[in-house]
């Protein structure tokens, strides 16, 4: 029997996408409303959420809502009636950032929800995490950046909280909560769910004299986050929620993205929500959907985590080109290469570079591909496939639906019918004739039970413990849907709704606080000196300070991705634009610091 019980969590940009998740067997799912979302551009309406939770709830599945930005005063007042309205549909929690909205929780002006806080809070440290769990705040989302070890540091130190990590997409270079780039840049806050990704931009490098290292790179550009070869040891040292990057993923991305990770958890622990996945055979693969590449990050040990060539999706490695001649590649291949196919290398500069598959033809042990647009790529350069045209098409026919198992007795004439999660209802049949052919009608009853067909539920076993009467077909499809209709009534009157504990004074793990703790309202300010936290600073887009500040503090270190690791010199990025940006790096932790230009 497996011993833990975890949650795999599912992003979504609309009803679309938080369905597909749900089919693909998320046990949660993440959603912006129409606004106060670290996401922008990933709004919803009050009605298209509560739609997605009724669907949800129907297999046991959460719907939390992000409410993740910080607000100014009049926003806090309008973040309280928006909570309000999704308290009311029966939202199971929402992701916050800005502590004003827990100030406002223990205050009462907030209705009883559930209170996760976001990894936009910088939660990277046992004494953090441990202050909300004073708080009674019952999950926290940790930094990206945290190792296995730290990981299990914090689950012992902090037993009674909810750890939610995440496990794939794409990564923030910066830890999160703690980027200022973007603001500083162009004004478009990434803690107001503005950013702009100067992170995915073109910097130079430069030393103190003024001599070019690296031109023109993507230096602060990451590869994709893939934890899948942790996640036994993930379960094993105390995650509950296991998190996928993306709602601004379409839906092909994330049912593909949800199933992988399905069948993978399920070896590892149960699941939260209720329901068997069934595919038709669909195979899901993650190397085949958008990726720039796949980084652990700092998991286990560090590794090459940057792509320096593009913050374009690089997809799959599928081969080598043996020679280049006319307007043909010869390749080296294990896969079978379709028209329509785009590929990728990259170039002897460093620049990632595509075409599109016009013709493929197979010469002996040589795959020849005619590609749309002829350019000479050199002899034993590495080949990609971004876009595989097969696969896609499979993904979006891949009908994958979820059904909730169920068993059924008929005795005394009255059918009993109990689900998966011991939810039980009864229908009583009558009429019928008696049956001249016994066997048959039991086995015509039996059949036309089994026929679920667009139903929620499927049927495993059925029990019959009396003789059955002759009745129509007509007759048995009706008394099966009163069943299943009464049936899913009885599971929604049980679904457990979690609700938010009283909010506890505790001690802030730091006795005086800066622009770094993103401090927008006054009732957000009052929270932290009643956590005897002295407020010296509002965040950045109350007032940018005048001195020179971090822009950004993250794990991703430039000196080690180009050997210069004990290297005294300074260093710069040149943006664009030919603004230049101090390096700072603190080696003890092994972080790297942009500085704002003196």
């Amino acid at each position: 029997m497996k011993k833990f019980t975890t949650e795999l969590l599912a992003p979504a940009k609309d009803k679309e996408t938080a369905i597909a998740a749900i089919n693909a067997g998320a046990d949660a799912v993440y959603i912006g409303a129409s606004c106060f979302g670290a996401r922008k551009n990933a709004g919803n309406t009050l009605e298209d959420i509560q739609e997605i939770i009724e669907y949800a709830h129907k297999f046991y599945v959460k719907v939390f809502v992000t409410v993740n930005t910080i607000l100014n005063d009049e926003e806090l007042k309008e973040a309280v009636k928006l909570i309000n309205e999704l308290y009311k549909i029966k939202t199971d929690a929402v992701i916050i950032q800005d502590m004003g909205l827990v100030k406002l929780a223990k205050d009462g002006i907030l209705p009883p929800i559930p209170l996760h806080i976001s990894t936009q809070c910088n939660n990277r440290t046992k004494e953090k995490v441990k202050f909300f769990e004073l708080l009674n705040i019952p999950r926290v989302v940790l930094a990206r950046e945290l190792s296995l070890k730290q990981i299990k540091e914090i689950s012992e130190y902090v037993p009674s909280i909810e750890l939610e990590s995440f496990i794939h997409g794409a990564l923030c270079v910066s830890y999160s909560g703690q980027c200022y780039l973007s603001k500083y840049i162009g004004g478009r806050s990434a803690n107001r769910g503005e950013c702009a990704q100067p992170c995915r931009k073109k910097y130079s490098l430069c030393d103190s004299c003024g001599n070019i290292i690296l031109k023109d790179k993507y230096l602060l550009s990451l590869k994709d986050f893939n934890a899948s070869k942790y996640l036994k040891e993930m379960v094993n040292i105390g995650v509950k929620s296991f998190k996928i990057e993306g709602r601004l993923k379409d839906k092909n991305y994330v049912k593909n993205t949800v199933l992988f990770y399905r069948i993978l958890l399920d070896k590892y622990s149960n699941k939260t929500s209720s329901g068997t996945i069934f595919t038709n055979n669909f195979t899901p693969n993650i190397n085949k959907t958008f990726n720039r590449g796949y980084t652990t990050y700092f998991l286990n040990n560090r590794e090459m985590c940057f792509n320096f060539n593009s913050p374009k999706s690089i997809g799959e490695e599928i081969g080598t080109i043996k020679f280049a001649k006319d307007n043909y590649y010869a390749m080296e291949t294990d896969v079978k290469i379709h028209p329509q196919d785009g590929l990728c290398y990259i170039s002897k500069d460093g620049v990632l570079k595509g075409f599109a598959v016009n013709r493929v033809e197979e010469k002996g042990n040589n795959t020849i591909i005619y590609p749309h647009k002829y350019e000479y790529i050199p002899k034993n350069t590495k080949i990609f496939r971004n876009q595989d045209t097969i696969f896609e098409s499979e993904l979006e026919k891949a009908n994958i639906t979820r059904k909730i198992a169920s068993k059924c007795i008929l005795k005394d004439d009255i059918l009993f019918i109990e689900d998966e999660d011991g939810n039980t209802a009864k229908v009583k049949i009558s009429g019928g004739e008696i049956a001249k052919n016994k066997e048959k009608a039991k086995k015509t009853f039996i059949k036309q039970l089994t026929k679920t067909g667009s139903s929620d539920f499927y049927i495993t076993s059925i029990n019959i413990e009396q003789e059955v009467n002759f009745y129509p077909i007509s007759v048995i499809n009706e008394l099966r849907r009163k069943a299943f209709n009464k049936l899913m009534e009885i599971r929604l009157i049980n679904y457990k709704q979690a609700a938010q504990g009283m909010i506890k004074d505790a001690e802030y793990p730091i006795k005086s606080c800066d622009y770094h703790e993103n401090i927008y309202n006054q009732t957000a300010a009052s929270f932290y000196s009643n956590c005897s936290c002295t407020v010296t600073e509002f965040a950045v887009e109350s007032k940018l300070p005048a001195r020179q500040i971090e822009l950004m503090r993250t794990k991703h270190c430039i000196k080690w991705a180009i050997n210069k690791c004990k290297s005294k010199e300074n260093l710069f990025l040149i943006d664009e634009k030919g603004i230049k940006y101090p390096l700072k790096f603190d080696c003890k932790n092994c972080e790297m610091i942009i500085l704002s230009p003196e």
